[in-house]
């Protein structure tokens, strides 16, 4: 099991990780753009230049969300992580919709591909660089369940499709006698790129509005504390998600018989099981009488 010491230096060293990788992507295909002059290897260079501004963006969310709860914010710091996917989904889009305008100029004013074979190790050193970044953010992503880091794996995982079409593009371009390859690849790409925002939009947005978790973890929590013998139901389940962070509020419903002290003890036992299955969980439990209604 991953601490949480562990997980912010984890997520921290992927933010950089991301930020540096982005840094030497943009500067080579820069070089290759003025090179070649291909639309879509401007596809790839916008979207580079993008991933730098979202990652820096990522880097700060990051350490702001890592932030302990305070007075002001009780409830921790968590949801800066998905605000920043959505900054990350506006920028992704705005490059899409200019590589879009773009592209149908080149459709329309087809232009050949010149030094097609410097665009193509360009291609060839990105896509090494991003399965890279991909493999440690996973990594990352599988140990801290951080929505930020996940927002900009999905950013780089485009980034694969986004390079191989490059790829394909100059070569049909440069060495098959095929200029509109390249116009008509960078649409394919614009077209995924704004695929891969929603996405991101669509977790940052259940997670601002304190969407429920999915239905098998809600079972799994009714399983585990309704398994207790002393429990005689359970109602009230709330569930919601803020970064690393989910909290979990319940009613038990108990003997009515029994004393405080025992209620406590009893509520004490469930949260320890909850938080064994749910070790990022800031769980809050109310006990009830069984046999009493509560007012709505």
């Amino acid at each position: 099991m991953t601490n949480d010491n562990t997980k912010s230096l984890l997520m921290r060293r992927a933010t950089w990780a991301s930020v540096s990788v982005a840094a030497i992507l943009i500067g080579i295909k820069s070089f290759a753009y003025i090179m070649t002059g291909s639309v879509a290897m401007l596809s790839s260079l916008i979207d580079s230049l993008l991933d730098a501004l979202a990652s820096v963006i990522n880097l700060l969310a990051v350490r702001h969300s890592l932030i302990p709860a305070d007075q002001e914010h009780r409830f921790g710091h968590g949801k800066a992580e998905a605000l920043a996917g959505l900054g990350q989904a506006a920028f992704i889009t705005g490059s899409s919709v200019f590589l879009v305008f773009e592209a149908l100029n080149h459709l329309i004013n087809p232009r050949p591909v010149e030094h097609g074979f410097i665009g193509i190790v360009v291609t060839a050193v990105s896509l090494i660089l991003t399965i890279g970044l991909l493999m440690y953010q996973k990594y990352v992503v599988d140990r801290t369940g951080s929505i930020a880091i996940q927002a900009d794996s999905i950013h780089y995982l485009s980034d694969i499709v986004l390079n191989l079409s490059v790829f394909a593009a100059l070569v049909l371009s440069a060495y098959l006698g095929l200029p509109l390859a390249d116009p008509v690849f960078a649409l394919g790409i614009a077209a995924y790129v704004i695929h891969s925002a929603w996405t991101i939009v669509r977790n940052a947005f259940d997670q601002l509005m304190d969407r429920e978790l999915p239905d098998a973890d809600r079972q799994r929590i009714l399983q585990i504390a309704t398994g207790h013998r002393e429990v005689r139901d359970l109602h009230e389940l709330r569930t919601r998600m803020a970064g690393q962070d989910l909290f979990i509020q319940l009613h038990l419903v108990l003997d009515n018989g029994i004393s405080l002290l025992n209620a406590h003890r009893i509520a004490d036992e469930v949260e320890a099981k909850l938080r064994q299955a749910f070790p990022n969980a800031d769980i809050l439990i109310h006990q009830d009488p069984e046999g009493v209604e509560e007012p709505r």
